[in-house]
């Protein structure tokens, strides 16, 4: 169960994540989105393919760099019985929204003219 989790503590790799759930991604342009050297991302997107998180499909001279969200259940199930902390703050948040004026303050013309 480590595995995911080990991955995904390192940030890179969950922007490599957050790039690829936008779309199939080319080593080029994950290197230009991330700032990294080719190398660098190489070596990132190789963690992600062991752990199962991404996969590669190749195109001619090209890789391209793809999702694979099923580990993510594995996260997604031990982060299940915690969720109850989140659900109570938000719905907290949602009563003190529908709580609020649906206009927004004016300003403060009350000050005075200035002419």
């Amino acid at each position: 169960m480590s595995a995911p989790f080990d991955v995904l503590a390192e940030p890179v790799r969950r922007r490599i994540l957050d790039l690829l759930r936008e779309r199939p991604h080319l080593v080029g342009e994950l290197t230009e989105q991330l700032g990294l050297t080719q190398p660098g991302t190489s070596k990132h997107l190789r963690v992600l393919r062991r752990a199962g998180l991404v996969k590669v499909r190749a195109d001619a001279q090209r890789r391209w760099y793809e999702l694979c969200p099923e580990p993510l259940a594995e996260v997604d199930a031990w982060l299940a019985p915690y969720r109850w902390m989140w659900a109570d703050r938000f719905d907290a948040l949602e009563r003190r929204l529908d709580a609020m004026p649906d206009q927004p303050p004016t300003e403060q013309a009350d000050q005075g003219d200035e002419t």
